[in-house]
């Protein structure tokens, strides 16, 4: 058996495990990992006490907007570590890359979870170290969680997360005013908002898929479409149906941060699909935009940390990792990026905005009814894809 179809074997064996993990890591949980280890925030950087990685440089490859000139500078300060940082739109475009250099030109990638699988079929990323890695920085269930979602395949661990959050509904408080309990993906298809809707592509696939599910009307259950190529057609053929037909309504698609916040801040959008970082960037412009879970689920994510085949300065990839799994880092990240860290006391130091962002957008139980995203395998993305790409030119 060669090392991709060993590879590809051992990621449709964990995703027999993905929702069983899935299911069970939630906000509360990372929370109860803080409480459970507070007494590892006071204890200062880590990398500083290891002192492996004093001079030299590391190569960042991360989302647009994620990685602040702050964050670079402290990295540099608390390590002598000069970091650079390039930064790419999709999860595919960080693929594509990889597949490009075959697993060159960076030291550390910022992968979704459930994406890592497709990297590793690939042979494009390395197995952490995992006694280089100082994991009581990171909250115990987001590690524990993340192998069945695609971090650890084969045995073998090959992602360090570093921070979650979610994909749900961004509106404007004046000219499409929502509330938990009764909003859902179902409004954005509302009469009202004709003209005046943003969404991705693929992802709002899913969220119709969420929207027809709760109403009986898919013919499989969402997951299984994740995990059997007939069910997927099947689902999708009755989604796009509806995609199509609501077509007419979005004013504008988006496939990266600066188009989502342009939709709202440029275009005339009052209603969206994004990302919470959309919102809260918002938001902290005065704008009147707010985010909330749908009663269907908000589409949750996990992001981390990986290291390339062909990682150059491998010591001081570990010690970015380590760095970031501080409070004051992982603060640094999310007042920056409105995204949760998963770094341990992280939010003790995070500001009001991001405070208040976090309760509005996630009342009552919304935290117990986040959908998390299953492994994605190639064959998935490709009819994703396909899909996606039908509703694109409907």
């Amino acid at each position: 058996m060669s090392k991709i179809e060993n590879a590809q074997t051992e990621t449709q064996r964990s995703s027999a495990e993905t929702q069983h993990a899935a299911k069970s890591f939630t906000r509360r949980l990372l929370l109860q990992s803080a409480a459970a280890a507070a007494g590892v925030a006071s204890v200062g950087p880590f990398v500083l006490r290891e002192g492996r990685a004093a001079s030299g440089s590391v190569k960042i490859f991360s989302w647009a907007g994620y990685i602040s000139q702050d964050m670079l500078a402290d990295f540099e300060k608390k390590t002598g570590v000069k970091a650079t940082l390039t930064e790419y739109g999709t999860n595919d475009e960080l693929l594509n890359q990889l597949k490009a250099t075959g697993g060159a030109g960076f030291d550390i990638i910022h992968p979704t979870v459930d994406r890592v699988p497709n990297y590793v079929e690939f042979e494009l990323v390395q197995p952490l170290d995992e006694s280089k890695v100082k994991w009581d920085g990171c909250l115990k269930s987001s590690v524990e969680g993340s192998a069945g979602m695609g971090g650890v395949v084969g045995a073998k661990r090959y992602f360090a997360p570093a921070d979650w959050g979610t994909e749900a509904l961004a509106y404007d408080m004046k000219k499409a005013p929502l509330a938990y309990g009764t909003a859902s993906y179902g409004d954005l298809w509302a009469p009202a908002n004709a003209g005046k809707v943003t969404v991705r592509g693929h992802s709002s696939l899913i969220g119709i898929a969420l929207w027809l599910e709760s109403q009986g009307k898919l013919p499989h259950p969402v997951r299984d479409q994740f995990k059997d190529e007939a069910k997927a057609r099947a689902n999708f053929d009755a989604i796009l149906k509806v995609a199509a037909a609501n077509k007419k309504s979005v004013a504008q698609f988006w496939t990266n941060e600066n188009e989502a916040q342009g939709a709202f801040r440029t275009n005339g959008c009052v209603i969206g699909q994004t990302w919470d970082s959309t919102a809260v960037a918002l938001r902290k412009e005065g704008l009147p935009v707010r985010f909330v879970a749908p009663k269907e689920g908000a589409l949750a994510w996990m992001e981390g940390f990986a290291i390339p085949k062909k990682a150059e300065n491998l010591e001081n990839a570990y010690a970015w990792i380590n760095w970031f799994y501080t409070p004051q880092a992982g603060a640094l990240y999310t007042n920056h990026s409105g995204i949760s860290s998963t770094a341990v006391g992280a939010e003790a130091h995070l500001s009001d905005l991001n405070k208040q962002f976090f309760a509005d957008a996630y009342p009552g139980d919304a935290l117990q009814k986040l959908w998390w995203w299953p492994i994605q395998e190639a064959w998935y993305v490709s009819i994703r894809n396909e899909y996606q790409d039908r509703f694109l030119a409907a």
